[in-house]
């Protein structure tokens, strides 16, 4: 709208973006797990483990699964100051939003358009969080803030106040696309009559004559008319103490309900006579449901969280701020269905993908922890076994079944040689290398079984080529000669002879020259470190003043 103005976060270092290098993810068939049998026909077994700097993961993950997770849970680092076993839990407010922006980015990217995001968060940056998220989501995408009741017994600090809850904030992909649940309550059939000789279905009767506020004549003069009972005689809405009355419907529902043949009649005492009276017929509905409130005091708490985590890790391997199995449980209840996939970017302990697991959702899971190995690992070991018989397990039937695959991110595509020049890493195989530039030109790394130069594609008469050799004159022309016309092929060869533009159907490349300037080669860590803030620019007054002192 004209003159409407765009509300954003400022913050040091807001205008430096890392140009990311799309890594490939490697699998280590030593550390995935799978059940040693089926347990149930549904069993999922293609689940992600990723090891690795999650904004990098999050970077290599974008290709295959842009719009395709249905539900994004997070439980980043809250920037409370405090010295955190497993994490960097105290940075700088302005590098704490760098972290959160670019990631927001891509996770946004990532989620299906009838996706959701959910973050837990402390008042520590709740606020600054979500007007991040507005920028970045857009405001229309802001669903609730959920409140977690988090401890169940009064705190013995002697301060005035203690904070007991925490926040889980709800953003959707698209304004208005939610596709939550409501939460089951059979307690709801308890209003209804059971089926009787007169409904095969659960049921209740509610007078046609409004009762209560409001239900005089006098209030609803267009409300008042006579209805035909089944003896024909009229019948009006009055009170028993013989006021005139309303009906709470007007003549054109009425006569829709008569019409229906849904208009319920029964022949009652009133006034010391016997009347026709006129009700409506409501059925239980056949999967009664609430909404879920905001305010979550129903869930475990950290306490009982923490005694989950000993049983599974130790009495001494606890995470200090854990959360609970069924805080997980109920945003998946309300957000997925079973087979959707659930992405959790800061897996922390893996509570996101132990409890998709045994809800029969597909995850993927980031974390770049060693307790990756200590912790996550070990988890979901015991989920598969169905040896895990805390959290949800009971409360969803759990068994065991499924297994997951591990997978860590592979080096850098680029490092420097002695000299300093930058060289293809020795580390890359032929695949890997196809597969790394089929990433950065935006191509389906697809290698075919018989033509040696279909290495990937982007269209299906668009194919790519990466090799290592000094391609010839004769080498070009042979490759120029099997695309043929009507196709096209990207060739990248770490040098060639001839002119580029002698082949019309080939684009010709050299690496790694040609994708120097594409990324931040080399960088392996964009986590939580105060050292990569940039510095705040000195005042003019205060430059003048360091001059002066360093005359003296």
């Amino acid at each position: 709208m004209p003159g409407k103005t765009k509300l954003e976060l400022t913050w040091i270092g807001k205008e430096n973006r890392p140009k990311l290098e799309p890594r490939i993810l490697l699998e280590d068939p030593e550390k995935s797990y799978y059940a040693s049998h089926r347990v149930t026909d549904h069993d999922i077994f293609d689940n992600r483990l990723i090891f690795g700097d999650n904004l990098l993961a999050l970077k290599a993950l974008e290709q295959e699964f842009t719009g395709k997770i249905k539900c994004i849970f997070i439980d980043p680092p809250y920037n409370t100051g405090s010295a955190f076993e497993h994490y960097d839990d105290g940075v700088e407010h302005s590098l704490w939003l760098s972290l959160m922006r670019e990631r927001l980015e891509i996770l946004n990217r990532l989620l299906s358009g009838d996706g959701s995001l959910w973050i837990t968060i402390d008042d520590n940056e709740a606020h600054y969080l979500k007007v991040l998220c507005d920028e970045v989501l857009g405001r229309g995408s802001f669903v609730t803030s959920f409140i977690w009741k988090k401890v169940d017994s009064p705190n013995d600090n002697k301060v005035p106040i203690t904070p007991d809850h925490e926040y889980v904030l709800c953003f959707t992909k698209r304004p208005g696309v939610q596709g939550f649940k409501q939460r089951r309550d059979a307690s709801i059939l308890e209003a209804y009559r059971p089926p009787d000789s007169e409904s095969v279905r659960p049921y209740r009767d509610r007078l046609l004559k409004k009762n209560g506020k409001n239900s005089l004549r006098s209030d609803r003069p267009s409300m008042f008319f006579p209805i035909a009972s089944p003896d024909g005689t009229e019948v009006l809405p009055m009170h028993d103490d013989g006021r005139e009355a309303c009906w709470a419907l007007g003549k054109v529902a009425v006569a829709e309900l008569i019409e229906k043949g849904e208009l319920i009649w029964k022949r009652r005492e009133q006034n010391g006579r016997m009347r026709w009276i006129p009700y409506t017929r409501e059925f239980a509905p056949e999967n009664p449901s609430r909404p879920y409130p905001t305010i979550w005091n129903d869930l475990d708490t950290t306490r009982q969280t923490k005694a989950h985590q000993k049983t599974l890790f130790g009495e001494d391997a606890v995470f200090a701020t854990p959360k609970p199995e069924d805080l997980v449980c109920r945003v998946l209840e309300i957000s997925t269905e079973p087979g959707d996939l659930v992405l959790d970017s800061f897996a922390g302990s893996g509570t996101t993908g132990a409890v998709a697991h045994k809800m029969d959702r597909r995850w993927i899971m980031v974390e770049l922890g060693e307790h990756c190995h200590t912790h996550i690992i070990p988890r979901l070991k015991k989920v598969i076994d169905g040896e895990d018989k805390g959290g949800i397990t009971e409360a969803v039937g759990w068994k065991g079944g499924g297994g997951f695959r591990y997978y860590h991110l592979a080096p850098s595509l680029l490092e420097q040689d002695k000299w300093g020049n930058w060289v293809i890493n020795k580390a890359y195989n032929p695949a890997m290398l196809a597969q790394a530039v089929c990433r950065l030109e935006g191509f389906i790394y697809a290698p075919s079984e018989t033509v040696y130069w279909q290495q990937g594609h982007s269209s299906e008469r668009d194919f790519i080529y990466v090799t290592t050799q000094n391609l010839s004159n004769d080498q070009l022309q042979a490759l120029s000669d099997e695309v043929g016309e009507g196709r096209t092929l990207l060739v990248l060869c770490s040098a060639f002879r001839g002119k580029a533009d002698r082949y019309p159907n080939l684009t010709i490349k050299k690496i790694p020259k040609t994708v120097l300037s594409r990324c931040e080669w080399g960088h392996d860590d964009y986590s939580l470190k105060i050292e990569n803030l940039p510095k705040a620019p000195t005042p003019l007054g205060q430059m003048d003043l360091l001059g002066e002192k360093a005359k003296l």
